[in-house]
């Protein structure tokens, strides 16, 4: 509990006191920081302030990585903390939260009507059990993004296989004679953004990591280890991804494609708003398209995105509420799309002719964000992310030969499952 209370109160001063202030309700609301401009989001919680004078929001920005976010969530909630109201979950931590008991189901104040205005895939996300836990913030899916000038000088189309990629990369690479332009970058660190990149690789592959049938895993399938050998080869066979990506997260790619020195990322659609501000190195040369597959299976993206729910401790459930509904609404989900890029979760917000006008490839990648796919859902996929984690971190790092780093993750999977079921 003292470990989240240090990060959450050392920065933001004390509250009023109910004596100064009898009516007046602070809420804490917990989430990791934004990528890029913080402003849309303060700008939003000052909003709600204005028009109800009796809650207070302390925003408690976390740190940004979703592992750290992640522990010191489990900390507190599991400690009976109860100086969260709000908090920010990713995607894949709801079956978890809500089978430990930290959050509070939601069906009273999201209605079925409510929940009939939001993207299917990012309610499924947020339903467990029957019942709902929260409500889908903004919703995530990987993309490719490519420089538009380049392709064209050399007559590349935009890649739909993996193969098509690595062609196009060496044929440019080759042509620019720049010993700083990458092929392609990505998110290969060992946290839980090189999850989200291996899993479009291994289904884009037509693999697997638990079977949907039995919910065990299932690593060692061909596919699977195919699509693990081919991330490792993108380093050191094929070289158009440098050795910089086994420790690169999604800033750490913007930067490198953002200042010009690399022809495709995979990131999120965020990067769109800050690679094309005033200032950018490619402003006005980034095209995105949905990222490539192996020979003729289907284009898929990882699943991502973030949900709001009420801390199980809370004492102003009525007030935390409230403010989701104002977080989560047509507006505040507009505001952030267009001045932060981070994609709504209302199928409405796409239809907004302003925002079509700011990011005119939603029109293209509307469909990967509809049907983008969630990681392994199970109340223990921390553990499972941890063990794969460390696997493919270790294949890329071409210490460790895929079918071997399959095969144990497989067997820590299937060990650690059965001694928690």
């Amino acid at each position: 509990m003292a470990l989240l209370h240090i990060v959450l109160y050392g920065c933001q001063g004390s509250a009023p006191s109910p004596s100064e202030h009898p009516d007046l309700v602070t809420i804490t609301f917990t989430h990791g920081k934004v990528s890029g401009d913080p402003r849309p989001l303060e700008d939003l919680i000052a909003e709600f302030e204005a028009a109800h004078p009796t809650i207070r929001v302390r925003d408690e920005p976390l740190p940004p990585s979703t592992d750290q976010q992640h522990q010191l969530y489990a900390i507190n909630l599991e400690g009976g903390s109860d100086n969260i109201d709000v908090l920010a979950m990713d995607v894949i931590w709801v079956p978890e939260f809500s089978r430990a008991g930290w959050i509070r189901p939601l069906d009273f104040e999201f209605t079925p009507a409510m929940q009939a205005d939001f993207i299917p895939n990012a309610l499924d996300a947020v339903t467990q059990d029957g019942l709902v836990w929260a409500v889908p913030w903004n919703v995530d899916a990987g993309l490719l993004y490519y420089r538009k000038d380049l392709l064209k000088k050399y007559s590349r189309p935009p890649p739909r296989t993996w193969d098509e990629l690595i062609e196009t990369a060496k044929i440019i690479m080759k042509g620019e004679r720049d010993q700083r332009l990458h092929g392609f970058v990505w998110q290969g660190r060992q946290y839980e953004g090189l999850i989200c990149d291996a899993m479009e690789f291994i289904w884009g592959n037509g693999g697997h990591v638990l079977k949907p049938d039995t919910g065990w895993a299932d690593l060692t399938n061909v596919a699977t280890v195919g699509a693990v050998s081919f991330m490792r080869d993108l380093i050191h066979h094929h070289k158009v991804s440098p050795e910089v990506v086994t420790t690169s997260d999604e800033e750490a790619t913007r930067h490198i494609f953002g200042t010009g020195r690399a022809i495709f990322m995979r990131n999120w659609p965020y990067a769109w708003v800050l690679l094309e501000r005033d200032g950018s190195s490619v402003q006005g040369k980034v095209g995105i398209v949905s990222l490539p597959t192996f020979g003729s299976n289907p284009h898929v993206s990882t699943l991502g995105g973030w949900h709001l729910g009420i801390a199980k401790n809370s004492h102003h459930p009525e007030e935390a509420w409230t403010f989701i509904e104002f977080l989560t609404s047509h507006h505040a989900q507009q505001v952030m799309a267009l001045r932060a890029g981070i994609q709504a979760s209302r199928t409405a917000v796409y239809q907004d002719p302003e925002l079509n006008a700011a990011q005119p490839f939603l029109a293209d990648i509307q469909p990967m964000l509809f049907s983008a796919r969630p990681r392994p859902v199970t109340p223990f996929y921390p553990m499972v992310s941890q063990i794969l984690q460390s696997e493919f971190s270790a294949v890329l790092a071409n210490v460790r030969d895929p079918h071997v780093a399959m095969r144990s993750a497989e067997r820590q999977i299937n060990h650690a499952l059965g001694k928690q079921q």
